[in-house]
């Protein structure tokens, strides 16, 4: 299926989750070190990220029904809105305290959105090719990631840190701007809505009997409680404070990181498809295993940017295929309620991991803290072997 015949509706989706994207990775590279010089108690930095995760805990699941119910378009409108508010509130943080609730604000809408996209590519697309499309989708989506990481990281200069922030909630009205007057998004919604079934809770929750979504699930918390523990907050205060590395430049290995994202999921959507969703996931953990190690052995600059465009690389790998293989193991009318399980695992593991890592840090050191993500790596590519795919196809649209 080539791009160019991908409906109307792919691409606006797109235009306000690249902007979203975008202004989201503005702060990715100073974040903790923001957090830091505002309160350097441990627990404190680490809530700083954990907040992004904890509202959400609360309503991923809640929202993956409502999108299966109400339509994707007013959880997308209401998700950007929410962002550029969070966004807008850390902007005018004096105290950690109003950085952790915009945080938890911001996080919220990004929920909200990033939900109701995901289950509109699986609405759009037949599973033959949702696979290309959804790493197409996310690849383009990580352009923005990688322009706004060293853009913020070098704005900090001029504008300060809250700037920053300024600059992140205009660029998501932008975005809530873009799918408000969206006449496709609106539309698919709608058509939707026409077609779908009654969903419960206990419809979703019943789901979780099925082995290879609660594999799913499970992975999906250890993978991103290492993620925002280990790489979104532990590693930029090492590289900060134990390798003397400046905001500006660590912005630029942040950005390697995201580049190398951004090829493996334009390539791994098309290579799951051919070869398997399981084979991708489990090379990219085995690969971001290896950096997190080679990271405690590499000093020099140029190093540290070649291991983070090969960790980027193995999240890549992973991202789209996981996302792919969890609408291949429930049935099309729990996809929405699955999405939203699936997510509200991945939270729960956002919102510990930092706090688990931040009190781990001192007593173990940085070297000790990142072979303990090595370990927990290794562990799910254990469990992502174990997912069993199901023929589950019974009402795609095309």
């Amino acid at each position: 299926m080539a791009l160019k015949t991908y409906p109307k509706a792919y691409f606006e989706l797109l235009t306000a989750a690249f902007t979203l994207i975008m202004g989201m990775s503005l702060s990715s590279a100073f974040l903790p070190i923001f957090a830091y010089k505002l309160d350097p108690s441990g627990i404190l930095v680490g809530s700083v990220s954990s907040a992004w995760f904890i509202s959400r805990i609360f309503t991923e699941l809640p929202s993956g029904i409502l999108a299966d119910r109400l339509g994707r378009w007013k959880l997308l409108v209401s998700g950007l809105a929410l962002s550029a508010a969070g966004a807008f509130l850390c902007s005018t943080a004096d105290s950690i305290h109003i950085l952790i609730v915009g945080r938890a604000l911001w996080g919220l809408g990004t929920g909200l959105f990033f939900i109701s996209s995901s289950v509109t590519i699986f609405d759009l697309f037949k599973s033959n090719v949702r696979g290309r499309a959804l790493g197409t989708f996310q690849a383009i989506q990580f352009v923005g990631s990688l322009i706004g990481a060293p853009i913020g990281s070098f704005m900090v200069a001029f504008t300060g840190f809250k700037g920053v922030f300024v600059m992140a909630s205009t660029l998501m009205i932008c975005s809530c701007i873009v799918t408000l007057f969206s006449k496709g998004l609106r539309r698919t919604a709608m058509e939707r809505n026409v077609r779908q079934t009654t969903l419960s809770l206990t419809d979703v929750l019943s789901s979780l009997k099925s082995r290879g979504l609660a594999a799913l699930c499970a992975n999906s918390f250890f993978r991103m409680f290492v993620i925002t523990g280990l790489s979104g907050t532990v590693f930029p205060l090492y590289l900060n404070f134990e390798l003397g590395i400046p905001v500006e430049l660590i912005g630029l290995i942040v950005s390697f990181k995201t580049f190398g994202t951004i090829i493996a999921t334009a390539l791994s959507g098309y290579l799951s498809d051919k070869f398997g969703r399981k084979p991708m996931i489990a090379l990219g953990m085995l690969l971001d295993s290896l950096c997190f190690y080679a990271y405690t052995v590499a000093s020099s600059f140029d190093t540290l940017v070649l291991i983070g465009l090969a960790e980027g690389f193995g999240s890549g790998m992973i991202l789209t295929s996981m996302m792919v293989l969890l609408s291949e193991v429930v049935s099309s009318k729990l996809r929405g309620g699955a999405l939203g399980m699936y997510r509200t695992f991945m939270d729960v593991g956002g919102f510990i991991g930092p706090l688990f890592f931040m009190t781990i840090l001192e007593p173990l050191g940085y070297q000790l803290t990142f072979i303990s993500a090595v370990i927990i790596l290794a562990a799910n590519i254990v469990l992502i072997l174990t997912v069993k795919k199901k023929n589950l196809e019974v009402d795609e649209t095309g």
